[in-house]
């Protein structure tokens, strides 16, 4: 008997003793995969897709800050050389009579509105410029860095001009020179105002906000 065992030999049963389960071949069966288990947060797809990582934010800051400081620079500069140049001087003719420099100073608001409230829209540039500074603490969105930076470098530009220019600290008249025919004259600093709050027009009707979550109403 003991030679017939070794000959035959005995059978594996070790996988059967452990399930106690069988196939339909004899052989033991395997268990079922069990599938990891996801957490549900509750986030979107379009949430998770957002990478509210500290570089992320410190990356768009960043771009807010270099738009901003180069709208004022450009307003800055052309504001100087508009001075030095144009001012008390005649028109420069770009496109005849429908686009010329003309050097005004404006005491109201963007385009010439309002010159009897000079003071009221030099609080009102100097919120907008907290307001952007705290926004920036959640900023995640390329596009809305884009515009809160060109909002930022228009209102410096114009508040520039409200503190140091004539008459007087915070009534200073702000230097416009750009003239289209048929419109007020504006600079550069009231362009990127209203490109910087076109955008965020576009953005909010996207359903977009400076986190970078996605609404869809």
């Amino acid at each position: 008997m003991a030679e017939a065992e070794r000959i035959i030999g005995t059978p594996d049963i070790t996988g059967a003793e452990g399930s106690g389960e069988t196939g339909p071949d004899g052989a033991a069966a395997s268990p079922d995969p069990v599938a990891p288990e996801t957490p549900d947060t509750g986030a979107t797809a379009a949430d998770a897709a957002v990478d509210r990582s500290p570089a992320t934010r410190r990356r768009r800051i960043i771009l807010l800050f270099c738009v901003a400081v180069v709208a004022y620079l450009l307003d800055l500069g052309s504001k100087m050389l508009v001075v030095a140049k144009l001012e008390h001087q005649e028109p420069i003719e770009l496109l005849g009579d429908w686009l010329k420099l003309d050097a005004i100073r404006n005491a109201g608001a963007a385009f010439g509105f309002g010159e009897a409230f000079t003071i009221i829209f030099t609080i009102i540039a100097a919120t907008v410029i907290v307001v952007i500074a705290r926004l920036a603490r959640k900023l995640y969105s390329l596009p809305w860095a884009i515009a809160l930076g060109l909002l930022l470098g228009g209102a410096l530009g114009n508040l520039t001009d409200r503190i140091f220019r004539a008459p007087g600290v915070f009534e200073g008249a702000v230097v416009d020179f750009i003239a289209p025919a048929h419109f007020a004259v504006f600079n550069l600093a009231d362009s990127a105002i209203v490109c910087g709050g076109i955008l965020i027009v576009l953005l909010s009707f996207r359903g977009l906000d400076p986190d970078g979550t996605v609404h869809k109403d």
